[in-house]
């Protein structure tokens, strides 16, 4: 991933109205004058409020168009080929991740953005694509306690080492992050994991797998589990071991040898509304807008220039901040489009053994 160098402190005022969005974003023509209503899919929970404050609303103001939101499934590739196939369209815009995104590219199940990166330079290059925008940047990170650590782990092999590094530990269920984090603690550099070596990952879970004391299921059960002190160095998402944090649990998160992802913006094919919807994804590429949702969430700005006005405490516990990023390596979704499957199976077998 490309870095560029934040920070100065941050002084976004949503009030400014639509003269202000304006200028943000001069690819906005200007108010529509017949104003038309944009369906978004967004994950739900915190993203409503955030991305209503960061985009929904601001868009509203600076073109008259209108925006209703409605969560989304987890895994909303079905739903969202059932509307281009019903062309039921009941979605005019939705957020997908890239593995999502992909699934769907290649069942040409996707409108052209309209845009691509040359066209906003200071977004990250893994975040435009022909038919998608990125918004947001998550990482999969350690976590540990720091009521029970003096000087906590800050490697892959430090989790693994139970005799440096005593205490209760709990890995994802699933081998998407846990064969990574297996062949990294097994001395594999971050930038030369992929394709993964399978089987060395599993040698390497064989020696940790008696002292994994959970293996999570949900992102809300490693916040918890980290949050009640029932482990004390865990794997996870960092914007749950963030809420975590935030709650009040002595805690701190490892960003060394972290993965991340990101998630955006995909348009139906054969939306009627494609174009109204075009002009709202190129919206969500304003660093000022991304800005916004970091107040919220605990995401990572795609537009980089976000950190312009994002006060420096803020970006430090962001993955696309860039004393965190360059710790860490973007998944590669393509290994795990062909691999997952079979890697499933084999990690479910290998729990069960």
């Amino acid at each position: 991933m490309e870095l560029l160098r934040p920070t100065r402190r941050h002084v976004l005022q949503l009030t400014a109205g639509a003269a202000a969005s304006a200028l943000a974003a001069p690819y906005i023509i200007g108010r529509a004058s017949a104003a038309t209503q944009l369906t978004v899919a967004d994950p739900g929970g915190p993203f409503g409020p955030a991305f209503r404050t960061a985009f929904y609303d601001p868009f509203q103001e600076a073109t008259g168009n209108t925006i209703v939101n409605v969560a989304r499934d987890a895994e909303p590739t079905a739903q969202f080929k059932a509307i281009v196939e019903t062309e039921s369209y009941t979605w005019d815009v939705c957020t997908l991740t890239v593995s999502a995104r992909d699934i769907l590219a290649k069942e040409d199940l996707l409108e052209p953005i309209g845009f691509s990166h040359a066209d906003v330079p200071s977004l990250l290059p893994e975040a435009v694509s022909e038919h998608w925008m990125g918004t947001d940047v998550y990482a999969t990170v350690m976590a540990y306690r720091t009521d029970w650590f003096d000087t906590g782990p800050s490697s892959w092999a430090d989790f693994f080492d139970v005799e440096k590094f005593p205490g209760r530990r709990s890995l994802r269920r699933n081998p998407i992050d846990t064969l990574e984090q297996a062949l990294m603690a097994d001395g594999v550099p971050l930038k030369e994991l992929y394709p993964l070596d399978v089987d060395r990952a599993f040698a390497k879970l064989d020696q940790i797998k008696p002292e994994i004391a959970v293996w999570w299921t949900s992102g809300a059960q490693s916040t918890q589990l980290l949050q009640s002190g029932e482990v004390d160095l865990i794997s996870g998402w960092n914007a749950r071991f963030q809420a975590a944090i935030d709650g009040g649990a002595p805690a701190a998160l490892s960003w060394n040898q972290g993965l991340y992802s990101i998630e955006g913006w995909g348009i139906p094919k054969g939306c009627p509304r494609a174009d109204v919807a075009r002009e709202f994804i190129r919206f969500c590429a304003d660093p000022q807008r991304q800005a916004a949702f970091t107040d919220v969430l605990a995401y990572g700005p795609t537009n980089l220039d976000a950190y312009e006005t994002i006060p420096a405490e803020r970006a430090s516990i962001l993955p696309t901040s860039p004393e965190n990023i360059e710790k860490m390596a973007m998944a590669d979704e393509d290994w795990w489009s062909e691999n997952r499957e079979s890697a499933t199976e084999r990690f479910n077998a290998w729990l069960l053994s």
